[in-house]
């Protein structure tokens, strides 16, 4: 009997996946940063827009028959926004502190990945094709955005690194997974989840990089004009390359 391919709601991990994902995660801090401080509406406020904005993108997400690029990435821009406003609201607002708060997430990003795993046997992003996975993709992704803002911070901040501190040692760690991929027998899997959770933190130190003031270690760039170049390069990378669904055969 032949095996027969099933595609993915999701994208096929590329460089140029990553890449997107990388720019996706610094967006969601420079535009998480232009509503909450910029404009003035506060972290809560501007969780709750991003909330809204999540909840129907997720649904229309599910909601696709196949595979959509451009869908799948505003999905992941909303993730990213709506975790940077909704980790500084819990960890500045309601005083959680950047370590509290990480550690909360940080079991809650595994909690899901565990609840996942136990409920369809795989949390590989080659088996997200029915609206059951798709939810726990999502749910998964959703902490480990907010989890990435909450960590980010605590290592340029708490941890005394400053923005390029943190992206050195962001970067170094994902230079050591790309490495483990080629070199060791380490779980695809397991090495997938861990790049994705650290590009989110990488995104968070390099957004915060661009758009903080030049007396904190920033560039003081106007965070409007960043998100709007992030935004202008993430879109031309999503319609100059070509993007395949994840695939796996019965």
């Amino acid at each position: 009997m032949e095996k027969q391919e099933v595609l993915s709601k999701v994208p096929e991990v590329t460089l140029i996946f990553w890449i997107i994902k990388i720019l996706a995660t610094t967006l969601g801090e420079t535009g998480g940063d232009a509503a909450s401080m910029s404009m003035n509406l506060g972290y809560l406020v501007s969780t709750g827009i991003f909330s809204a904005i999540f909840m129907m993108a997720v649904i229309a997400q599910v909601s696709a028959r196949k595979f959509h690029p451009a869908l799948y990435w505003t999905t992941i821009i909303a993730t990213t926004t709506v975790g940077t406003t909704l980790a500084d609201f819990a960890d500045r607002s309601l005083g959680i502190g950047y370590a509290g708060g990480t550690a909360i997430l940080f079991t809650l990003l595994m909690l899901s990945l565990l609840v996942w795993y136990h409920s369809l046997g795989s949390v590989a992003i080659e088996t997200v094709s029915s609206p059951k996975s798709e939810i726990f993709y999502w749910v998964t992704i959703m902490f480990s955005q907010t989890l990435g803002t909450a960590l980010g911070d605590w290592t340029a901040d708490t941890a005394g690194l400053g923005y390029g501190g943190g992206a050195l040692v962001f970067g170094a760690m994902l230079a050591a997974i790309a490495v483990a991929y080629y070199r060791t027998r380490i779980s695809h899997t397991v090495l997938f989840w861990a790049a994705f959770i650290l590009t989110r933190p990488l995104g968070a130190v390099v957004g915060d990089y661009l758009d903080k003031p030049a007396s904190k270690g920033g560039l003081e760039l106007s965070r409007y004009s960043a998100s709007a170049t992030l935004l202008v390069l993430m879109v031309s990378c999503i319609f100059l390359f070509s993007h395949k669904p994840a695939t796996r055969t019965h």
